[in-house]
């Protein structure tokens, strides 16, 4: 392109001189030939530009190739370091000597990154020899049952948290702390409706074996979250955690056949179950 351009300069100034050399110039004002100076400068300009803007553009692509060859030929590099396979242009040199139909057969060899694959395993097998056979490492089940404790100690650890606590999880604790726990929230949030000693003022007695909403260790927990707002029943999951639900809940059982005094008639359903921590059903 910029050989074009100079070319055309070129011719442009040839045609200039040509003209100067007319021997009877033509009756034209300073003006017109102010504006044809003007005109000449302007495309003398406008082509000095596009010479310097291709010759630019020129060298860039240039670059660009340049660069681009050198990623290829790198990444050419990696392939052939990873496949071991001939240049085509040297494939004859691999034919084999049997022809099936003119199909020829080249003798490639095994490609490295599967020889270096099969070295890894070489190299594993070795090590797991030497670390369960020779130094006496651990045996399945002594790794099962350490993983085993790792995960009864999580387990324990996301219990005491309430982690897992929920109205399908959660069971009866029949422990002194955990009772002591359940007493004071119960003495914190529900003695306005079912008294201290749980025989009931506003809300149904809590001692007796009659339910509205249903007895055992999981109707209780989800009565105390949930709430049951048509019976003026609030719900108190988010003022108290699963942990402290199920304590007060646990709390709640361990108010059964107390016999407060000045206790409410019982109300609700008779409630009968074999184990408080299994019999989930309402009967």
């Amino acid at each position: 392109m910029k050989y074009k351009i100079l070319s055309f300069i070129i011719l442009l100034s040839n045609f200039i001189a040509a003209q100067s050399t007319t021997t009877t110039p033509p009756d034209f004002t300073s003006k017109y030939y102010d504006a044809v100076a003007g005109g000449l400068i302007l495309i003398l300009i406008i082509a000095a530009a596009a010479f310097l803007l291709f010759g630019t553009e020129e060298k860039e692509i240039k670059v660009k190739v340049k660069k681009e060859s050198v990623i290829i030929k790198f990444f050419k590099r990696i392939n052939g370091a990873l496949t071991g396979a001939v240049p085509i242009e040297k494939e004859n040199e691999i034919v084999m000597a049997d022809d099936y139909d003119g199909i020829r057969e080249l003798d490639n060899r095994v490609p490295p990154w599967f020889s270096y694959l099969f070295y890894v395993t070489i190299i594993f097998a070795v090590i797991y020899l030497f670390n369960f056979h020779v130094f006496d490492g651990k045996l399945q089940e002594q790794e099962y049952a350490d993983e085993m404790v790792v995960a009864e100690n999580l387990r324990a650890e996301l219990l005491k948290t309430g982690a897992l606590i929920n109205e399908e999880t959660v069971t009866f604790v029949n422990d002194p702390a955990v009772i002591e726990s359940g007493k004071t929230i119960f003495s914190t949030y529900c003695i306005s409706c079912h008294a201290p000693d749980g025989g009931g003022l506003i809300g149904p007695n809590l001692t007796d074996d009659y339910w509205i909403n249903g007895g055992g260790i999981k109707n209780i927990y989800r009565v105390i979250s949930n709430g049951v707002l048509a019976k003026g029943m609030l719900s108190w999951k988010q003022q108290l955690n699963p942990k402290q639900i199920q304590d007060v809940a646990s709390f709640v059982i361990s108010l059964k056949g107390t016999k407060p005094a000045n206790a409410k008639l019982p109300q609700g359903t008779l409630y009968v179950e074999a184990d408080s921590t299994k019999d989930l059903s309402m009967r």
